[in-house]
């Protein structure tokens, strides 16, 4: 009257399942420098967490008996787990089995781990290495019929797949080859990966895109190089460990779902500590750049800056960080690129960091260095103007606290878009601030140029015109007018940006409350 023997099958189907596409496929994925599925999951996960979901699903053979004679798993493994101790989804390709490909899974299985994470409102990891889209060219024959893209399965994947944007944290690791749909799985997050040596990522692989003319390797197509540098990913790494620990950083600054804050974690950093280096860290030399990072590293607390998309828009720094334990969005310039400038390409990576601020309720920090908008030919060509003003909504349109400190440029169209414009925000300036329409050089020709060829000495007369102008550009001047509310000593910046994380607590909840957002 037992059920072990069913209990025996269920254990056989499940050894077959955990054995994956063979001895021989793992051995060629190990080889190519790659970890299997299985491995990857328990690397990403705390230790012993993981509860698979629909593991024994796949596509079975049975003899005249009618009992099993083999079984292929589906190449979707996926479940739910803990990262530090807090439940999250996952969901991964396997590429021993079909090389990933939609030929070889069950949609459903994919399609219920989005659901998982919307309806349990627990983050989601996807971890990419295949195609995962509607099949190869095969599957004509496969199935008898071509496959329409976005049929009822496709729709409801495509439709979860960028809904959950709007309510978890949302990670993606492409650790191989990575195409099609599941290109657009890893580029439909709020923070992927991609290892240097083993992925590659594209719309179509180099055996379509050559077929049209080119000559072009994986990693010319689509390397990490390429698609950190476009934007469509935002981070490289060494090994697929270093991965998952991007991963695990990245979710330990959001809350689990929008409908809570982030966590303010205990801190040994002193909120009031100074350094007598930030008091000279801006050249008096306007030609002079200088470094912006190690402001960041130093204002924040220590060893909490994680960056992001570090190597496009790369006139602007974007990285999550903690103040006083507090997760916070820092925003930087970077002086060391187009001076600081706004490229079309950096207004789009604002347009996206603010968006993730605002979605996870994520105060801003803004150290502003931008002389303004990129100008010239390509900036035309480009249409940044057109990037720059969707940037200056996004700011415009966020609703989370923010806090601007001005370090020395903010000029022009862009130099507006340095707070939200309709509503308090904290805004510091250093002494080394310098703002205007214009910056005065290569101005003051051009705003006296009758004065200039009248006069007898051009060169004496320009240099007195700079020199009173000069007095005039005083950010203390600005203050007496109040168009700006404090000059600040640089050695005070981090009491007074810990200062601000408190008060952006205090509104963050009501806020929520205000907005529906509790559950």
């Amino acid at each position: 009257m037992s059920w072990q023997p069913e209990l025996d099958d269920l254990a056989r189907r499940q050894a077959m399942a955990e054995a994956m596409g063979g001895p021989d496929k793992v051995k060629r994925q190990h080889d190519g420098g790659r970890l299997t599925v299985r491995e990857r999951v328990a690397g990403m996960l705390d230790p012993g967490s993981f509860h698979e979901v629909g593991a024994i699903a796949g596509k079975a053979k049975y003899g005249p008996d009618g009992k099993l004679a083999d079984f292929t798993p589906s190449n979707c493994v996926m479940g739910r787990g803990l990262v530090d101790g807090r439940p999250v989804v996952v969901v991964g390709d396997d590429f021993t089995v079909r090389g990933g490909s939609a030929d070889a899974t069950i949609k459903e299985k994919p399609i219920m781990a989005e659901r998982m994470a919307a309806d349990l409102r627990l983050p989601i990891i996807r971890i990419i290495e295949g195609s995962g889209g509607g099949g190869s060219v095969k599957t004509i024959e496969t199935t008898g019929r071509a496959n329409l893209p976005g049929g009822i399965g496709g729709q409801a994947m495509y439709h979860l797949t960028g809904d959950n944007l709007s309510r978890v944290p949302v990670v993606g690791l492409g650790l191989g080859s990575v195409a099609g749909l599941g290109a657009a799985r890893l580029a439909a997050t709020h923070f992927s990966v991609m290892t240097k040596e083993t992925s590659a990522m594209f719309v179509a692989g180099p055996p379509v895109v050559n077929a049209m003319g080119n000559n072009l390797s994986k990693s010319e197509l689509g390397g990490w190089e390429i698609q950190c540098k476009a934007g469509a990913v935002d981070h490289a790494v060494e090994s697929e460990e270093e991965a998952f620990a991007a991963a695990r950083r990245f979710l330990s600054y959001l809350p689990g779902h929008v409908w809570e804050l982030p966590r303010r974690l205990p801190s040994e950093d002193d909120p009031n500590r100074t350094d007598e280096a930030w008091l000279g860290v801006i050249p008096r030399n306007i030609r002079q750049p200088y470094k912006m990072r190690p402001i960041v590293e130093g204002l924040m607390d220590r060893g909490s800056v994680f960056e992001m998309g570090r190597y496009f828009g790369r006139s602007v720094i974007t990285c999550l960080a903690r103040l006083n334990g507090l997760p916070v969005a820092v925003l930087a310039g970077d002086p060391m690129f187009y001076a600081g400038s706004w490229t079309a390409d950096a207004c789009a990576k604002v347009v996206r960091f603010v968006d993730l601020a605002e979605t996870f309720h994520l105060p801003v920090v803004y150290l502003m260095d931008c002389p303004g908008f990129m100008i010239g030919l390509e900036a035309e060509q480009r249409a940044t103007i057109r990037w720059g003003v969707r940037a200056m909504a996004a700011v415009n349109q966020s609703t989370v606290p923010w806090c601007t400190v001005i370090l020395r440029n903010a000029f022009g169209v862009a130099g507006v878009v340095h707070q939200p414009a309709s509503r308090f925000s904290v805004r510091h300036a250093w002494p080394s601030a310098r703002w205007g329409s214009l910056p005065l050089e290569g101005g003051i020709e051009a705003a006296y140029r009758a004065e200039l060829d009248a006069a007898e000495d051009r060169g004496a007369t320009l240099a007195g015109i700079d020199a009173r102008l000069q007095l005039l550009r005083s950010p203390l001047r600005t203050a007496e007018a109040f168009w700006v509310e404090e000059i600040i000593d640089p050695r005070q910046t981090r009491r007074l940006l810990c200062e601000f994380s408190g008060l952006a607590e205090r509104v963050l909840e009501p806020g929520m409350r205000a907005h529906g957002m509790r559950p």
